[in-house]
């Protein structure tokens, strides 16, 4: 099957509650629903489409994964579920109920539920054409109870003439769900008037910590290292993050005694721009990782300390932070939002507050932190990877 672009709505979890991150011209288009009478629970915009249920697969994803993952897992969840062309695709009538509490699939004849997601956990909506992918993630516990890295994608396929607006009709859910999350706090979303957040946006100034590293010269440099036979380069990188001012590869770990540490000249943190010559701006890491691995590189390198500084200037709690946390990592950031204007990025694992470590804080606390939060608010951050990395959380893959 042919590669698709995939138009993939990035779901977020805000104190318990799920919205979704979504562009300002999201909701021009104007949407005929059908009003659900078959639920009894309380329902904002309850609504109904009919669609045919293609199937269902389980995969296996990083709890943070990149935007490129995310269109990769939906796609793959198409090529294991549709059937090859010429082939008869088993199919079901189903109505996929949406409301701001849950998603159901329900039998089109006896209305018995197939599925049921509560919304929070609904991470991602994909539509393809006229295929609709569901992905519902599934916390996987360690036997000590604690979360594993990794989790359990569960991804049903849908085809619908209305798979455009099916996941419009969910977006919508989505933001009446953060609507009454704000009211349950206190916080009156309709004080805020129309293009008032606008205006404030267009007096802030950009803030991103990056740019003092990357505007001294002193930091730009090269640096050779020549692998031995036989031994890696005992290098371990991971992703800047979504949000950097240049995406690409940050130096994560070093081996002990390898090449890359006897040079001297490499920090944890430091941001690789090229290999012998060779861009690394924007490149998926895997791509990074193969241009890395030659018997002699040249790294055009700059040095930046592992820990990143966010400054988010919010003048009120009316306005929305725009950027949404899960046990601490930053999984989703609202374009051109205070947040992301503030130098926040996505895989992100946030080390203070205004200060104060949240290394060792619940999930709740620190949402209700940031909640809470107003005027400038400082937030120290690194690579939710190499954050595992230094905490032996995880094992460093050298190359």
């Amino acid at each position: 099957m042919q590669n698709i672009n995939l138009r993939i709505k990035m779901v977020s979890h805000i104190s318990g509650w799920t919205t979704q991150l979504i562009l300002k011209h999201y909701f021009e288009r104007n949407i005929s629903l059908k009003v659900c009478k078959l639920c009894p629970f309380p329902l904002a915009v309850p609504v109904i489409f009919g669609a045919k249920y293609l199937g269902s697969t389980q995969l296996r994803s990083d709890r943070t994964p990149s935007t490129n993952a995310r269109m990769a897992q939906a796609q793959e969840a198409v090529d294991r579920i549709k059937a090859p062309e010429g082939e008869t695709q088993p199919m079901t009538e189903v109505d996929l109920f949406i409301s701001t509490k849950r998603i159901k699939v329900l039998t089109a004849d006896t209305q018995e539920a197939m599925m049921d997601h509560s919304l929070q956990m609904i991470s991602y909506i994909a539509d393809i054409g006229e295929i609709v992918v569901l992905m519902a993630r599934r916390k996987r516990k360690g036997p000590d109870g604690e979360t594993q890295k990794k989790c359990l994608m569960i991804c049903h396929v849908f085809t619908s003439d209305d798979a455009q607006v099916i996941a419009q009709a969910i977006g919508q859910a989505f933001g009446v769900a953060y609507q009454q999350f704000l009211q349950v706090n206190g916080i009156r979303a309709s004080e805020l008037k129309p293009g008032e957040y606008s205006h404030y946006l267009e007096s802030q100034e950009l803030y991103n910590g990056d740019l003092a590293h990357f505007s001294d010269e002193h930091n730009l440099k090269d640096v050779g290292i020549t692998k031995p036979t036989g031994e890696m380069l005992g290098l371990a990188v991971v992703e800047s993050g979504w949000g950097s001012i240049l995406p690409t590869v940050v130096v994560a770990n070093m081996l002990h005694g390898g090449p890359a540490e006897r040079c001297k000249e490499l920090s944890i943190g430091d941001r690789i721009m090229s290999v012998n010559g060779t861009s690394l701006v924007g490149l998926p890491i895997h791509t990074c990782q193969n241009i890395i691995r030659p018997k002699y590189v040249k790294l055009s390198i700059v040095h930046c300390p592992p820990v990143t500084m966010a400054i988010i200037r919010r003048p009120d709690p009316k306005f929305q932070l725009g950027f949404s946390v899960e046990d601490g990592i930053i999984c989703s950031l609202m374009r051109g939002g205070i947040a992301e204007r503030g130098g926040i990025r996505v895989g992100h694992r946030i080390i203070e507050i205004n200060g104060q470590s949240v290394v060792a804080t619940t999930h709740d606390k620190i949402i209700q932190t940031l909640t809470n939060a107003v005027g400038e608010i400082h937030l120290k951050t690194m690579p939710a990877s190499t954050y595992r990395l230094l905490t032996g959380q995880e094992q460093p893959v050298y190359l």
